[in-house]
């Protein structure tokens, strides 16, 4: 899954791809690099990021997904929290629904997911956007991420959602620590026990940077690939990326050595 943050302020690449040229050009190029899904967000989730209006999300994202949509085939990912950007986004030519509150955020999330067929990726974290990085606790943190799964789980379910549709995110870097992401890594593969496809969004995030002394977030695509290629073979089946094709070459090369005889 490649990243295109149409916003000016997400946390390694804002305003790079703020204008409809840009972030058609950058569309293409991940495209290109060899992405399989594409996802499209107008509004930054990174360590106390303002919120912006429903409006200024669908200026951003709309026009964008319509022009990707006229020129690829590839599916793309709306990554929103807002129900209306989210029908929007649909209309527009998106397939699937990216929501990091897992549908805690907006009511009418509910409805719009009981009224598509569409997938949902919906990721764990600890508190919002705003505070979430304010000294995060937890006794087990990823026992206490797959509980949180298994009572969405069961939510979607008691609503008429098909719990096929849902696709599981444990929210690196959000709402957790350096430890408490690299314990969610090592255990990755118990979260497969859900019987549920993970999505993994580690890429250029300040864990890496801080175990690799790396300070510049758009210089930590190094280490994103190798933490892709060592995850591979625990039960991930997305990886969302912002460099596409430095990912795609490790995988590659993990791929071969696990297939080896």
């Amino acid at each position: 899954m490649g990243i295109l943050n149409v916003t000016p302020d997400s946390f390694s690449d804002g305003g790079n791809f703020a204008s409809h040229a840009a972030a058609i050009a950058q569309a293409d190029q991940l495209i290109s690099d060899g992405a399989d899904i594409l996802d499209v967000g107008g509004e930054s989730t990174r360590p106390f990021a303002e919120p912006v209006t429903a409006e200024e999300e669908l200026r951003r994202v709309i026009p964008v997904i319509e022009a990707v949509r006229k020129k690829h085939r590839i599916p793309i990912s709306i990554d929103t929290t807002k129900a209306v950007v989210a029908h929007q986004a649909l209309k527009a030519g998106a397939d699937i629904i990216n929501d990091i509150s897992a549908l805690r955020n907006d009511p009418e999330m509910l409805t719009l997911v009981q009224n598509t067929q569409v997938p949902v990726i919906i990721m764990h974290m600890q508190g919002t956007p705003a505070d979430m990085q304010v000294k995060p606790v937890y006794v087990d943190v990823t026992r206490e991420i797959i509980a949180f799964f298994k009572e969405r789980v069961a939510w979607f379910t008691e609503n008429g959602v098909d719990r096929n549709r849902l696709i599981l995110d444990p929210g690196i870097g959000f709402g957790k620590t350096l430890q408490h992401n690299l314990s969610i890594l090592k255990h990755l593969e118990e979260l497969a026990t859900l019987g549920l496809p993970v999505l993994l969004g580690h890429s250029r995030k300040r864990f890496l940077g801080e175990i690799a002394e790396i300070p510049l977030e758009a210089a930590r695509d190094m280490a994103t690939a190798v933490a892709s290629a060592l995850l591979a073979d625990k039960s991930v089946s997305i990886v969302r990326v912002h460099n596409v094709a430095a990912t795609r070459q490790a995988l590659l090369v993990a791929a071969a050595i696990a297939g080896a005889s």
